[in-house]
């Protein structure tokens, strides 16, 4: 049965979450044509972000790289990105056991009407799993990495039903909301946004993207800000003028192809979302209910691609700075394309894509140095499990570590560190914070 389960999940998100999407449409009553043809199309959008992401990744990673290689410093930890973690988590020998767990708090949680959001997300479990192997890693405690991953689950069920209202608003798309972990990182950064509302002059600034384009012109189009800044990433890695020219083109060329790949989510998602709804309104009446999916089907925004473009050099240059100040060790390589904070900072903004940018500069030192602090874990985590072997005096990690305060905090409080409880309790009062604030904004969009 674990042989089966690892070959199904080994053929990628792409593969297994269209056949979860088919299964979950043929058992809330979709007729076989329509649930095949949502199931395949999600597939499909699946497949065709991620190569555009890997072009865009291949076009920029390079210049970020020479940019490091041009500074003269040894930065020992590389950012490998999220999939040889995720490699790491599935060869954890308990790994298995987070599908049930999983499945059973989210039916409790539906059962005592804690949630409304059916988490259809099983492709991403193995978040759950790894942050209850970091725990059990450092804690030595089995049980310890059992009640993070519980938490963790409670907590993106929470946040689902939170962030559907504003989710909707945004994408249009009824009936969907995010179950990723990276939307845990709303509670940090709604009060990052809040702060910005008692700064003179910033608190008047509203744009999202088509505004921007309103008030920019040309400079306001996808094509050309992309043109812009992917030039300015291979100047500032040293490219002579040819290359500059490629990789600006290339990524110009990634930012006009992201909103048309993710048309397909909404075609695939908004008949699917619509029979769930239908169906768990028939059997539970006067409820709401909610498909809890992955972010990509936020991958139309222009403002997500907009804030990760920019952010890139904002990257590099932090890097390279608090490495001077001993409080980084990463290459940023792999997650330089950091869609982790921009689409959180989408959700609390509500598209403000000044603020969204504002917002991941801030939060950006705090993914280098949570990075920095799990390298010698992770690379350990790595070779404990025979993933990834490192060379001597070399580390790996992931710069996008989905809510890294949330896991950095957890983890070293469930060690029993002052540090830890202190940052665990702080992520708490956030987090309660955070819930009646968007209590408040889903009763503005309900009066609209």
């Amino acid at each position: 049965m674990e042989a089966i389960l690892n070959y199904i999940l080994g053929l990628g998100a792409a593969i297994f979450l269209p056949v979860i999407m088919i299964a979950l449409g043929l058992a809330m009553k979709m007729k076989v044509k329509r649930a095949i043809i949502a199931g395949l199309t999600l597939g499909i959008a699946f497949t065709g972000m991620n190569v555009v992401l890997g072009f865009m990744f291949d076009a920029i990673s390079p210049a970020a790289t020479a940019l490091v290689q041009r500074t003269g410093l040894q930065l020992t930890a590389i950012d490998v990105g999220w999939s040889p973690m995720a490699a790491i988590a599935w060869a954890w020998p308990y790994a298995l056991v987070l599908f049930p767990l999983q499945i059973i708090i989210n039916l409790i949680m539906l059962g005592l009407r804690w949630t409304n959001c059916l988490n259809v997300d099983l492709w991403n479990v193995w978040g759950k799993i790894f942050i209850a192997s970091m725990v059990t890693a450092l804690t030595g405690s089995l049980l310890l990495g059992f009640f993070a991953a519980a938490v963790q689950i409670v907590l993106e069920l929470i946040n689902a039903d939170l962030t559907q209202k504003q989710l909707q608003h945004i994408t249009k798309i009824p009936g969907v909301t995010c179950t990723h972990p990276m939307a845990l990182q709303c509670a940090f950064l709604g009060l990052l946004n809040r702060g910005l509302d008692f700064i003179p002059g910033v608190n008047k600034v509203n744009m999202n993207a088509a505004q921007m384009k309103e008030k920019l012109g040309i400079f306001g189009e996808n094509s050309v800000m992309g043109f812009l800044v992917g030039a300015l990433i291979a100047f500032m890695g040293g490219y002579e003028v040819k290359k500059i020219l490629v990789t600006a083109m290339q990524v110009s060329t990634a930012l006009v192809l992201f909103p048309m790949v993710a048309k397909l989510f909404m075609q695939a998602l908004a008949p699917i979302a619509d029979a769930t709804s239908t169906f768990m309104k028939s059997k539970f009446k006067g409820r709401d209910f909610y498909v809890g999916l992955d972010w990509p089907f936020l991958a139309g925004q222009s403002e997500i691609w907009v804030t990760a473009i920019v952010l890139v050099p904002i990257e590099l240059i932090l890097a390279l700075v608090m490495s001077q100040m001993g409080m980084n060790n990463v290459i940023p390589l792999a997650s330089i394309i950091n869609v982790v904070v921009a689409v959180p900072a989408l959700i609390i903004t509500g598209g403000n894509l000044f603020r969204m940018i504002i917002i991941s500069t801030i939060a950006t030192p705090v993914y280098l140095a949570v990075a920095t602090s799990f390298a010698p874990m992770i690379t350990e985590m790595a070779a404990t499990t025979g993933t990834l072997q490192v060379n001597a005096g070399q580390f790996i990690t992931w710069i996008q570590l989905e809510a890294p305060e949330f896991r950095w905090s957890i983890a070293h409080a469930l060690n029993g560190e002052i540090g830890g409880i202190a940052a665990l309790a702080a992520f708490a009062g956030a987090f309660v914070w955070y819930y009646k604030h968007m209590q408040k904004i889903n009763a503005e969009l309900d009066n609209k």
